[in-house]
C-alpha cells in the first residue's frame, strides 16, 4: 500500500519505534545501577511458583534486611519517590505496573536519564532502584498491582527515607502522557 491510498489521519500518526532487537535484547539505555531479573516460572497442573531469592543472585548484592508489600489500584501512581541511602528491591507478585526513573545523582555517567520498566508476570518480576533515583510506580493492568520490596535498609518509623515529589512535578524533566502517546492529546 502506498501512502497516496490512505486518507489525512496518517498525518497524524505517530511511527512506531523499536524496542527490542530481533533477537530480543532490549535497546533502553539503562541507569546506571539499575537491574532486572526475570525469574523462571515453574509451572505444572498444581500452579505455578518462582524463586525470589535464590542466594546468590546480582540482584542481591547486599544483604536481605527488611521486607513489606504494597500495592498500586489500577489507572493509580505512586511517586515520585527518592531514598537518599537505601535501594529498592521490588518483586512484581501479580499484575502490571509500568516504573519510570529519572536519575538525580549528579556524579552518575547517567544522570538526567529517563527509564521504563515494565514488570508483568510473563516478564521482568524484579526491579532494583539504586539510592537517588526518583521512581514512579503506574499500574497499567486491569486489576491491582501487588508487590513486594526488599529494600537494602530497615525502615526508620522516626526519619523515614524517602524524598517525594507530587507526580507532575516540574523538576523532573518527564511528561508522564509521553509513556502513553495514543492515549492523552498533546
Amino acid at each position: 500500500m502506498t501512502t497516496e491510498n490512505v486518507d489525512k489521519s496518517l498525518e497524524s500518526a505517530l511511527r512506531d519505534v523499536a524496542t527490542v532487537t530481533s533477537t530480543g535484547q532490549n535497546l533502553a539505555k539503562v541507569i546506571e545501577g539499575v537491574s532486572t531479573n526475570s525469574p523462571v516460572n515453574h509451572v505444572d497442573h498444581r500452579g505455578r511458583v518462582f524463586e525470589i531469592y535464590t542466594g546468590d543472585s546480582n540482584h542481591w548484592q547486599k544483604p536481605l534486611v527488611y521486607c513489606y508489600a504494597f500495592t498500586v489500584r489500577p489507572g493509580q501512581t505512586k511517586g515520585w519517590g527518592l531514598h537518599e541511602k537505601k535501594d529498592d528491591r521490588y518483586t512484581l507478585i501479580s499484575g502490571e505496573v509500568l516504573t519510570i526513573l529519572y536519575d538525580a545523582r549528579k556524579g552518575s555517567s547517567t544522570h538526567g536519564l529517563i527509564q521504563k520498566i515494565v514488570l508483568t508476570p510473563q516478564g521482568i518480576r524484579q526491579l532494583r532502584i539504586p539510592t537517588g533515583v526518583w521512581h514512579m510506580n503506574i499500574c497499567i493492568g486491569q486489576e491491582e498491582a501487588f508487590l513486594i520490596n526488599h529494600p537494602t535498609e530497615i525502615y526508620d518509623h522516626n526519619e523515614p527515607d524517602r524524598l517525594l515529589l507530587p507526580w507532575d512535578s516540574e523538576d523532573i524533566p518527564i511528561d508522564i502522557r509521553s509513556f502513553f502517546p495514543t492515549q492523552f492529546k498533546s
